[in-house]
């Protein structure tokens, strides 16, 4: 037990109750004892029952972030070292390890830490107070775990540089963790070769949470014309373009993104079939619309349009202009790729925007496919927070 007990209202801690990870700062009655930010603590409810550790940060609204159910479960580095190998066995049992995300935060119960792995380069991003003091050991552990199966980490980078740590109180970091290394990093999915830039690039790097909906699209692609918008550095165009495509055009609006998408389709022989053009993916729609193009296969993967509940209606908005935009320019019989990787646009308003979209463009929809991230992205039933991913692939009809 730790020395500083939170104590919860009673009628309180209702997702703590429900199996969720998390203590909001209106939910607690009182503190009992002396504390420093991050600290480890017991969690009781008003009755004195135990309700497990975790770890306490009143600068956040998420005032803890629970660790263990069991009073047995104290935060040691044994136990620090079990929760990564039972990490690690979950990965090799269900996905491709060479890339993966090997830790998902609350879905692994290592709450606010992200690890990603890139071949043999990890990148970590850190966003809780008292999961940064844990930091070193869990990367050691994790070092130590993979050792046992013959993987040597050769470096470690942080990218832990979003807004959020801001809110614990904490600053942004983005830098070496350990010696320096090359940081353009080459791994291979789905039989396509990238270059991850794991300092520059978005978030961690690469998006690993579509490994599997890339390759789902595999099947559509043998001999057709595909328009990939919202490319990124060009993951879906180039499973595309590997899947035997005759033509693929894929458009974002970066520059930078653009030009490591060209980079990737030269690493993979593509650049004749495999094209990218840098543009707003909602001016250029509208634009190939009016000078009749149509396509086999459109692929929508924006960014999320939304990170708050507040700003839901703007999202819907945006979500249903590009998917009526894309609509348009598949033919009869042709296919459309359509995703959200917001949380906050659910699953059913996903699939209503959806609706109304087609309505709009006066085509119809079947459903060919529904999915959602990686297994490496593992969704917390009672944590809604790690369901954000939301992927459909759908046949697109002229209307009867």
């Amino acid at each position: 037990m730790y020395q500083t007990t939170v104590v919860l209202k009673k009628g309180e801690g209702r997702t703590l109750k429900a199996g969720g990870m998390w203590v909001f700062d209106n939910e607690i009655d009182k503190i009992q004892g002396d504390f420093t930010n991050g600290d480890l603590v017991n969690v009781e409810d008003f009755d004195g029952f135990f309700m497990g550790y975790g770890f306490l940060n009143t600068n956040s609204k998420i005032s803890v972030r629970l660790m263990a159910r069991k009073k047995e479960h104290e935060i040691t580095e044994d136990f620090l070292e079990k929760r990564v190998q039972n990490a690690w066995e979950y990965r090799k049992s269900t996905v491709d390890t060479d890339s993966c995300r090997l830790i998902f935060g609350e879905a692994d119960w290592l709450p606010g830490l992200v690890v990603d792995k890139f071949s043999d380069v990890l990148v970590v991003e850190s966003l809780a107070l008292g999961i940064d003091r844990l930091k070193p050991v869990i990367l050691d552990k994790v070092k130590k775990v993979l050792a046992k199966d013959g993987i040597h980490i050769r470096g470690i980078y942080e990218r832990s540089d979003a807004k959020v740590r801001l809110q614990e109180g904490m600053e942004r970091f983005k830098g070496f963790l350990g010696e320096p290394f090359d940081t353009k990093v080459e791994i291979c999915e789905n039989g396509v070769k990238y270059i991850v830039d794991v300092q520059d690039g978005q978030k961690t790097g690469f998006f690993l949470d579509q490994k599997y909906n890339r390759a789902a699209i595999h099947k559509l692609c043998p001999g057709k014309k595909v328009l990939d918008c919202f490319t990124h550095t060009g993951s879906f165009a180039l499973n595309a373009g590997i899947a035997g495509a005759a033509s693929v055009l894929g458009v974002d609006a970066s520059m930078t993104g653009v030009l490591q998408a060209e980079e990737n389709a030269r690493l993979n022989n593509l650049s004749d079939r495999v094209t990218f053009k840098c543009a707003d993916v909602f001016d250029l729609l509208p634009e190939l619309e009016a000078a009749g193009e149509t396509f086999d296969v459109v692929i929508l993967d924006p960014p999320a349009f939304t990170k708050s509940r507040s700003s839901i209606k703007n999202a819907v908005k945006g979500y249903r202009e590009i998917n009526l935009r894309g609509l348009k320019l598949v033919h009869d019989g042709g296919f459309l790729v359509t995703c959200s990787c917001s949380h906050f646009m659910d699953p059913d308003l996903f699939a209503k925007t959806i609706r109304e979209a087609a309505k709009g463009a006066h085509k119809r929809l079947r459903q060919v496919e529904f999915r959602t991230q990686a297994s490496d992205h593992p969704i917390l039933w009672a944590a809604d927070e790690s369901y954000y991913l939301k992927f459909y692939i759908f046949q697109v009809c002229e209307e009867l």
